[in-house]
């Protein structure tokens, strides 16, 4: 995994309503991220992702228990949302990744995709947006799809190089939410892919993508909390597409220990 950058100057999936998370035309930092996950930041950011999760893991409810790290460490809205989806009960971030299955590992499987998060974190990695690494090793972003969904500069070229990580799977089946506006015509461009590159697709638009994926038997190509909980296998195509990136993705791990202790603020 490249190492945590900063760029210089400078369910939940943005551009999507409001757009913040997109620059220009593509799913960029947002303006405060270069402040916001600096390298100072990384310690106050660390140990209140290892601190809310010892209190997940202890049963207190996530909104009160991120408040009172929130507030403990000093942190903005943003770095809150990346804390809390950086952090998960210690038992369950050991289950979640145990249940998972390296791309190189899904030669004759059927593959479930949850669409729109793994097409947004791959437009979040190759447009230059944080793309965080939490407590369960998934690589997630700091967007969220409220209601609609706009195509970026990258997401022919995310589309692509989805296809060539999944080219080994038996089958593939593509669910998007069919209540965000745009989901159709993302579908059409996921078919004609498919029919260019010789790839055995589905694409279904569905209500509830998540019950759906929940109850999946196949892989599921996803990094939502609340569907790898339901113990399915899963694959982390976000890390995939990172690490074939390479330096020239943001990341920001927030899963290692901190190097030095962050004091209240």
């Amino acid at each position: 995994m490249p190492p945590s950058r900063r760029v210089p100057g400078n369910r939940d999936h943005a551009s999507l309503r409001g757009g913040r998370d997109v620059t220009g035309k593509h799913r960029g930092p947002a303006p405060e991220d270069a402040a916001s996950f600096a390298v100072r930041q990384l310690p106050a950011l660390r140990t209140a992702v290892a601190e809310l999760s010892w209190l997940l893991s202890r049963g207190y409810a996530e909104r009160s228990a991120l408040a009172l790290v929130g507030n403990r460490y000093g942190l903005t809205v943003r770095q809150r949302k990346a804390v809390s989806r950086c952090a998960a009960p210690e038992d369950a971030a050991a289950d979640r990744r145990r249940r998972r299955v390296e791309p190189a590992a899904l030669r004759d499987e059927v593959v479930h995709v949850d669409g729109f998060n793994a097409i947004i974190v791959g437009e979040t990695v190759l447009g230059g947006g944080v793309v965080l690494v939490g407590q369960d090793g998934a690589c997630r972003d700091l967007a969220s799809v409220h209601g609609s969904y706009a195509r970026v500069s990258k997401t022919d070229e995310v589309l692509g190089a989805l296809g060539e990580l999944l080219a080994p799977a038996r089958e593939v089946v593509w669910y998007l939410d069919r209540p965000v506006s745009n989901s159709g015509r993302l579908a059409g461009m996921l078919r004609e892919r498919a029919e260019a590159g010789g790839w055995p697709w589905q694409v279904e638009l569905v209500w509830d993508p998540d019950r759906v994926l929940a109850a999946s038997e196949a892989v599921v190509a996803t990094a939502d909390a609340l569907i790898l909980d339901a113990g399915v296998r899963w694959v982390d195509l976000g890390r995939a597409l990172v690490e074939r990136a390479g330096a020239s993705a943001w990341v920001v791990d927030l899963a290692e220990p901190p190097s030095e202790p962050a004091a209240p603020r």
